[in-house]
Parts: structure tokens; C-alpha cells; sequence
């Protein structure tokens, strides 16, 4: 098993990226492939002591920052980590690619190198969040904020392998995000959307609301784009405001202080729930190969984990799946 680590991406690239690396060789036993600068990826991994043959340097001297136009970079900077690192996978010289840098960028050069899956008009991206009744998978949250009903229709349906053959779950639930459970409800987008899933061999359970994801109403949450990036967003803040809102609580009371103490073994488990470095990064699924896209302020455990989706991926045939299973319609 082979992966790609884009080694330029994270907001702390390749520091990150490479101790993520390490992790990942001494754990699973992958061999990986860190493209990048290659003066500062070799000074990383001097630094933290690593010689193993495991992992493998390939120079590319520019990088795509996160404000670049994505189209025009991935064009002009065919010498960047994302791009040599597409094309790698692209001449079928490694399993999967890890990035954690500009989204858009990475979309459009798996669009353009990989193409895309035969059938699927649009890639769409993938998180796994947790629930009340374990987790959920969100598509989507960035690829295509434009989308047509046979889009999201086709989003299903990757998504569905994608619980099957990764998280395991043996007859997904899907369910449509829109302002109301009834079937009258929402835009007439949706509501063609809602016809075409209903008339599917796939588990439909309807239309669901905002507040039925983490509820855990559905395995799988369908939406566009637009609106699965701003959940993402602000589920985000959200987290982060009610940590520290309850650690400002806490300090201002002794008794709580002392409550906290004793519910710290209760914390530390939430805090494993919620902590988005458990799952790693996010699928790019629809394009003909194994992309994860890992959030720009990743850690080390997150691009491990990446990496094992990535490994994970391949293994269990993903893409294979879904193809068979769009034939099928």
C-alpha cells in the first residue's frame, strides 16, 4: 500500500504533515510518499530522527496556498505538492492522496487528472460527524454549491458504498436536508431531488431538518454544497464556543472546578467524540481514484487516520462499488 501526502498543505505544513507521516509508517506499515519542498520536508524528518525507507520524498517546489484561485493555481502551478501528487496517482504510482490544503484546489485537480467516476456528473465531498446514535455522513460540504437533483441523487448513492464498505453500516439511512419533514416542503430542486431518491432502490427516509443530523436521524444527510459547507462551518464554531464557555463556568466556580475533576474521565470521552482528528479527513468521492481532503489546522493524529481512510479506501474497493451500484439504475 502506497499513499501520497501532500506535505505542503496544513496550516503548519510539513511539520504536521510528516510526524503525521511517522505515525502512520509505525502503526500500519504503509509506504508513503511525501511531495513537497524538499529542503524543509528532509530537515522534518532529520529532525525527528527518521531514516526508514518507508517514506519517500518527491521535490515540488511550489505550493498552493488556501486563498488562491483554485482553477487558475492548479493550471499555473503544475510544479505544486497538489498537482505532482495527483499526477502520481493519476499514473496509478500510489493508492491514495492526502491533502490538507486548498479544498477547491484539490477538487479541481483530481477533476482534471483523475476524472471522474464513469456515470457521475459531479464529485462530491464527505465528513463523518458523531451523533446521539454514533455517526452520520454529510455530502455536500464544499465540492459543487450548484448542484442539479440527479447530483445529489448520485451523492446518495456514493455515499451509501461509502457507509457500507467503510463505516460498516449495513443498509444506510438517507435523508434529505430541507426546511421541512413534509414532501411539499422546500425548493422545486429539492423536491425533483426528493422524486428521485423516492423512486430508488436506495434506504430513503425522506426530508429531515437541521436539527435531526446530530440527532442522528439519518446515516447519511444530503444537501448541496453551499449549505453542507456552512453546517460544517458553523458546527465547527459551535464546538469550539461550548468548550470554552463551559471551561469559563468551570474556573468561576470552586465546586464546579471540583465537579469537573471528578467527571474527567466523562470529558475525556466526549472530547474523543468530537474530535474531528478521529476520522481523519474527508472523502472525495465520484472522482477515479482515492482522495481525503484533511482540515488546514489538522494535527499529526488527524493526518494519520487520513492516511488510513486513504489505505482503507483502496482496500475495500470504494469506487468499485460505486459503479456497480449506479449500473444498477
Amino acid at each position: 500500500m502506497k499513499i501520497v501526502i501532500d506535505a505542503m498543505g496544513s496550516d503548519s505544513a510539513p511539520a504536521v504533515e510528516i510526524e503525521g507521516a511517522i505515525m502512520a509508517v509505525e502503526e500500519f506499515g504503509y509506504d508513503l510518499v511525501l511531495v513537497g519542498d524538499e529542503r524543509p520536508v528532509n530537515e522534518e524528518l532529520a529532525k525527528r530522527g527518521f531514516s526508514g525507507s518507508k517514506i519517500s520524498v518527491i521535490h515540488a517546489p511550489e505550493k498552493i496556498g488556501m486563498q488562491e484561485p483554485a482553477a487558475l493555481s492548479v493550471r499555473r502551478k503544475r510544479r505544486s505538492s497538489i498537482v505532482v501528487g495527483m499526477e502520481l496517482l493519476k499514473r496509478d504510482e500510489a493508492d491514495g492522496f492526502v491533502s490538507a490544503g486548498n479544498t477547491g484546489a484539490v477538487v479541481c485537480a483530481a477533476t482534471l487528472s483523475l476524472r471522474l467516476l464513469p456515470g457521475i456528473e459531479r464529485p462530491g465531498i464527505a465528513i463523518t460527524v458523531p451523533t446521539l446514535t454514533g455517526t452520520t455522513v454529510i455530502i455536500d460540504v464544499g465540492a459543487n454549491i450548484d448542484p442539479k437533483p440527479i447530483h445529489l441523487f448520485q451523492y446518495g448513492i456514493m455515499a451509501d458504498a461509502y457507509s457500507k464498505y467503510i463505516l460498516h453500516k449495513t443498509n444506510p439511512s438517507i435523508g434529505l436536508l430541507n426546511v421541512g419533514e413534509e414532501e411539499s416542503k422546500g425548493t422545486n430542486f429539492i423536491k425533483e431531488a426528493h422524486t428521485l431518491l423516492s423512486e430508488s432502490k436506495l434506504n430513503f427516509i425522506g426530508n429531515i431538518e437541521g436539527r435531526d443530523i446530530y440527532a442522528g436521524s439519518a446515516d447519511i444527510v444530503l444537501c448541496d454544497g453551499f449549505v453542507g459547507n456552512v453546517i460544517l462551518k458553523i458546527s465547527e464554531s459551535v464546538i469550539d464556543t461550548i468548550v470554552k464557555l463551559l471551561k469559563q463556568e468551570i474556573k468561576a466556580s470552586i465546586l464546579a472546578t471540583l465537579g469537573a475533576a471528578m467527571a474527567a474521565s466523562a470529558f475525556g470521552e466526549l472530547k474523543k467524540k468530537m474530535d474531528y482528528s478521529e476520522y481523519g479527513g474527508a472523502p472525495l468521492l465520484g472522482v477515479d481514484g482515492r482522495c481525503i481532503i484533511s482540515h488546514g489546522s489538522s494535527n499529526p493524529k488527524a493526518i494519520k487516520n487520513a492516511i488510513k481512510v486513504a489505505a482503507e479506501f483502496k482496500t475495500q474497493e470504494v469506487n468499485k462499488h460505486i459503479v456497480e451500484e449506479l449500473e444498477s439504475y
